[in-house]
């Protein structure tokens, strides 16, 4: 991936900051999108010592300007974009599907859905322009089966539609260059998972419960697939759900 430039979102910590440092292993430039610098900062020191480059553009990914803002500003830092993994996602208040107010449902279909095709949108036009590249989303197990506790229905719904919206567009644009895929992460040691099961520890056995693996994943397992999934070594796969869950979903 020497000199390909890569678009992480949501690439501050977790998913994104593992993947934006495995992506500056490859020889990738790296532009970490997030709306927290502080933490960003931790993500670009790691790839400063490892030899990498990348910067940091603050971007809110629901919000169509700053989308915009965000591919211009990768634009005008590296002059192109090759990858895009659009990772980032954020939503309002869960509950039972009848008492989620309308208010909070708007928030997570658009934290989770809207901003990964407005990412889309944008950075399709990019790719084009440059002649090809490659999309990955992350949706995630629960794109892919109902959640399994009484309170997600709104981001399963979500997560539904990114698997659905990537496929679509897989097929309209695979023609003119671009692969688009989707990664479907089972439990992952993230920091707001590691922070509800310290609020609620039974929770945490709940989790493990449902992985056969007996553990929760880590970031930098679901990093070295989506990486995979961008590489030469993919090139015949389109279209693809991507379950990496420790046998979550078998």
């Amino acid at each position: 991936m020497k000199d390909k430039v890569a678009l992480v979102t949501g690439g501050s910590a977790g998913i994104g900051a593992a993947t934006a440092v495995a992506f500056a292993r490859e020889g990738a430039k790296v532009a970490i999108a997030s709306r927290n610098k502080k933490k960003a900062d931790q993500t670009l020191k790691t790839i400063a010592k490892a030899g990498g480059e990348a910067t940091w553009i603050e971007a809110d990914v629901s919000d169509s300007k700053q989308v915009q803002r965000m591919i211009q500003k990768t634009l005008d830092h590296y002059g192109r974009l090759d990858y895009a993994f659009n990772n980032a996602g954020s939503g309002g208040a869960g509950g039972l599907t009848a008492d989620i107010s309308e208010e909070n449902w708007d928030k997570t279909i658009n934290g989770y859905l809207t901003s990964v095709w407005l990412c889309m949108k944008y950075e399709i036009k990019a790719m084009l322009k440059a002649g090809g590249g490659a999309i990955v989303n992350n949706s995630s197990v629960d794109g892919l089966r109902g959640y399994p506790f009484p309170f997600g229905s709104s981001y399963s719904a979500a997560k539904h539609g990114v698997i659905g919206l990537t496929k679509s567009a897989a097929r309209e644009y695979v023609s003119k260059g671009i692969r688009i895929n989707a990664v479907c992460p089972g439990w992952i040691e993230t920091e707001p998972v590691r922070n509800w099961i310290k609020r609620v520890p039974a929770i945490g056995d709940e989790i493990r419960k449902q992985e056969p693996i007996g553990r929760l994943g880590a970031p930098a397992e679901i990093a070295e697939a989506v990486v995979w999934l961008f590489s030469e070594k993919a090139s015949f796969v389109v279209g693809a759900t991507f379950v990496v869950d420790g046998g979550y979903l078998a």
